[in-house]
């Protein structure tokens, strides 16, 4: 009895999301293929001078912008934020530190602090 092992393969919108890039800014055969998962593993361990450029540079999904700008996805939405930004641009935003990015940083701080609070409760209660 031998069991038959398929080749595990995801999308190309799936392997960019695990890649933390933008779809629409990979390469074309990124964009038309199918990706393995050996194929996965060999891009996250050497990624090529496309991914290392993109993730440098961007443009960068929302869940990039809004990790390297300490706010939430939702935050981002907030502050109008709604298209990929480049990294040039996520540094313009910092420096400028709009209103709505301050607010956004601050709600994410609390929304931490109390997910902090209720996992040290948790802890205590199952001790």
């Amino acid at each position: 009895m031998t069991s038959h092992q398929s080749t595990q393969t995801m999308k190309p919108a799936t392997a960019a999301k695990k890649l933390g890039v933008y779809l629409p800014a990979t390469p074309a055969e990124f964009q038309e293929g199918v990706v393995s998962r050996a194929e996965l593993n060999e891009l996250q361990a050497n990624p090529p001078q496309w991914l290392q450029d993109l993730r440098r540079n961007g443009p960068h999904p929302r869940p990039v912008v809004a990790a390297r700008l300490g706010v939430s996805i939702a935050g981002l939405a907030r502050g109008g934020v709604t298209e990929p930004l480049t990294t040039e641009q996520i540094e313009a935003l910092r420096e400028d530190s709009p209103e709505w990015l301050e607010k956004e940083r601050a709600t994410q701080a609390e929304v931490r602090k109390e997910a902090a609070r209720i996992k040290e409760k948790k802890q205590d209660q199952e001790s």
